[in-house]
């Protein structure tokens, strides 16, 4: 690639360079499906099973952002949902293919970086992200923002599970300007419910919470360490 700045794209370009992890790294990372990774188990997030059975959100048009092992759009279809789940590692998606083949539910997977992918204006009723927001450096902030705005329909719900700043996961507290002194997220970036209240203020708040601490033989997947929160795009 030819390191020239041209256009604001390659000024992003080349931060994505020295902050975010690539492909490879994502692709090893899921490599080893016995690690004793918490968001490995096959359960949904148990906030997600909340908004359902409390019917602030009903079968529809999902997108997921950083789907993973499958673990959520798999749950989504079982809701009667149409599920498009996007992640960057092609091993994760193979995961969670397997997964959706088990539960015998249709669910189109995609292999892309989010910050390229291309969807049509107003598709979707819910975009779900649990996990992928706070690996997110912060010159992409607007971008994933501007993905959000653009894909989902007025009145359409939008999801996130991320890091609570401080919390026993990891939840780096750093300002946006010392990322880029350290040219590292440290592993993932913190937040509180001020935090995602400013970031996503064009948006209602329906609910900002801590995660459920689930136990080990729940149906559902909790722990400590997460920020749950629920927004409704204006109509």
């Amino acid at each position: 690639m030819e390191e020239t700045i041209n256009n604001y794209d390659d000024i992003l370009l080349m931060l994505d360079s020295f902050i975010r992890e690539p492909a490879g790294f994502w692709n090893e990372f899921y490599r080893n499906r016995e690690k004793a990774i918490p968001f490995f188990v096959n359960k949904p997030d148990e906030n997600l099973a909340a908004y359902f059975e409390q019917e602030w959100i009903r079968p529809g048009k999902v997108l997921e952002l950083g789907c993973g092992p499958g673990r959520n759009a798999v749950y989504f279809a079982k809701n009667g949902c149409s599920v498009d789940a996007v992640d960057l590692s092609e091993v994760s998606l193979q995961w969670a293919a397997e997964r959706a083949e088990q539960e015998k539910v249709a669910v189109n997977f995609i292999q892309s970086n989010l910050f390229e992918l291309v969807v049509d204006r107003g598709k979707y009723d819910i975009i779900y992200d649990s996990g992928c927001f706070h690996h997110i450096a912060p010159h992409r902030k607007i971008t994933y923002l501007n993905l959000v705005h653009h894909a989902l329909k007025p009145g359409g719900h939008f999801a996130l599970s991320c890091f609570e700043a401080g919390g026993p996961l990891g939840g780096v507290e750093m300002s946006d300007w010392e990322v880029y002194r350290e040219r590292s997220i440290k592993g993932g970036l913190g937040y509180t419910d001020e935090k995602l209240r400013t970031i996503f203020k064009d948006f209602e708040v329906v609910e900002i919470r801590k995660m459920k601490e689930e136990t080990e033989d729940s149906t559902l997947f909790g722990v400590n360490g997460l920020l749950t929160s629920l927004f409704q795009k204006n109509k």
